[in-house]
């Protein structure tokens, strides 16, 4: 990657986060909130490179229970349906940690970097916590860019049956590293783009890179807990000050659209960008629209 810095590094404390930092240390800073159960390397080395070449020192980091960051304790065989049941029946929600928590970890990083203030951009999961850093910690957020995210609200549209059935499946061998990537593949195909179709050569090189990396499918299951015990986040946005951009995609299969337009919704002048043909998903096709919708927004702030 052409770029003045690749700084690699973890944060200190009771959770350490690795990160990697891109760019010229003097230029404004991006920073990219992976989703659910995916490393920093999700991010294309291209599409940071873009960033980087549109004048912006590049964050990327992995969630903690994910990648090369610290892992949470176990949390009993049945913490996932505990949790489930108690937002379900509206009572206190269990679980190892919140998406509070999460932009904890986000804030260590841009402190070990000595980063004051930076533009925070996170797709499904890390535009969920970067809603929450937003909303609870003005001063440092530039603008926010939230992607294929959603508000919280319990009442929009659902995933269809098909896809949550892929979605929560198991490889049919997860000791064996050939069958954990079919079953990746299998789940990018259900909720991804279907105009903008990845290579499958291309697809099973980006998913294997992943999971040769780490594997933790358990730290998945945490982090979809921290989702669940965070509930409904329409209140918090309203309090979100940061110049907003919302981008999703309009065939999105995991996470429909009204989630994004929810999210716009309820966030105070923020804008919605819906991108035709886009799925769950950062298809290389739609990496230039993305990068370009980015460094439009984050220029104008």
């Amino acid at each position: 990657m052409n770029s003045v810095e690749h700084l690699q590094g973890r944060t200190t404390g009771a959770w350490p986060i690795a990160y990697e930092a891109l760019g010229d240390p003097a230029h404004p800073a991006i920073v990219l909130i992976m989703g659910l159960g995916l490393q920093l390397v999700a991010w294309p080395d291209s599409f940071c490179q873009a960033l980087v070449d549109g004048g912006y020192r590049v964050v990327r980091f992995d969630n903690r229970d994910c990648g090369l960051s610290a892992r949470a304790p176990a949390y009993g065989r049945f913490g996932l349906f505990r949790t489930i049941a108690a937002s379900v029946l509206k009572l206190p929600v269990p679980s190892p940690y919140t998406l509070d928590d999460m932009a904890q970890d986000t804030l260590a990083v841009i402190d070990a970097l000595q980063i004051q203030r930076a533009h925070i951009v996170g797709v499904s999961m890390g535009g969920m916590i970067g809603q929450v850093l937003a909303a609870k910690h003005p001063q440092r957020v530039q603008s926010l860019v939230s992607i294929m995210s959603t508000s919280g609200h319990p009442r929009l549209q659902q995933p269809a049956l098909s896809v949550r059935r892929v979605v929560v499946g198991r490889p049919a061998n997860p000791a064996d590293l050939e069958s954990v990537i079919d079953h990746q593949v299998r789940i990018v195909r259900a909720i991804g783009s279907r105009v903008h179709l990845e290579s499958e050569p291309g697809l099973r090189e980006r998913v294997g890179r992943g999971i040769r990396r780490a594997y933790e499918p358990a730290g998945l299951t945490r982090q979809v807990m921290a989702i669940i015990a965070s509930g409904d986040r329409r209140p918090l946005l309203k309090r979100i000050t940061a110049p907003t951009l919302v981008i999703h995609g309009r065939d999105d299969p995991l996470v429909p659209l009204p989630g994004g337009q929810d999210t716009a919704d309820h966030i105070p002048g923020a804008k919605l960008l819906v991108v035709d043909g886009m799925g769950h998903d950062l298809s290389p096709a739609l990496l230039p629209t993305l990068s370009q919708a980015i460094l439009n927004h984050c220029n104008a702030f």
